[in-house]
């Protein structure tokens, strides 16, 4: 009894790591990714990667204080990040309704993918253990389909930070 016990808790242990993919980082292939946007249109990376630098960025919920920072900041940049050529993308496990109402009441200039069964934050690592909720982590996706750059922190002036710095560093000549 005791020993099924412990196999049992070990089980309990493992089974969830290997559920998730480990995070992807920089120089690393960016995952295929796919989903639903705010206004219910299907959006692959294949549709968006090569013809722009794609930032893809994860958050936990919307409506709520760092999340509605961290879309509104990249609202307030979106023009200077299309002169640079950038898409922002956001993800989180709201459903696309409710990306909608937050679109509309922060006027966001930018998609939104509803990943309810969290298969793009599991393809990415970003998955909360054992939540449907995404950590804070934003993706600097390259022209060749490569990571550029990684920011995980739950502070959003860190990720337009270093983001923007990712991107500065993509427009000097090599």
């Amino acid at each position: 009894m005791k020993l099924s016990y412990v196999l049992l808790t070990v089980l309990s242990l493992l089974i969830p790591t290997a559920l998730f993919a480990d995070m992807p980082k920089a120089g690393d292939v960016a995952p295929a990714f796919q989903g639903t946007d705010q206004d219910g249109n299907l959006v692959k990376s294949s549709d968006v990667i090569g013809k722009k630098i794609v930032l893809l960025y994860f958050y936990p919920k919307d409506f709520t204080g760092g999340c509605t920072k961290e879309a509104c900041g990249f609202r307030d940049r979106v023009a200077d990040l299309q002169k640079d050529n950038v898409k922002v993308i956001g993800v989180s496990f709201d459903s696309a309704d409710k990306h909608k109402s937050f679109v509309a009441t922060y006027n966001l200039n930018f998609t939104l993918l509803a990943d309810q069964d969290g298969k793009i934050s599991d393809a990415y690592g970003t998955r909360m253990m054992g939540m449907k909720m995404a950590n804070r982590v934003s993706f600097l996706i390259g022209l060749d389909g490569k990571i550029v750059h990684v920011t995980k922190s739950g502070n959003p002036q860190v990720h337009f930070k270093e983001m923007q710095a990712a991107i500065d560093s993509l427009q000097k000549p090599q």
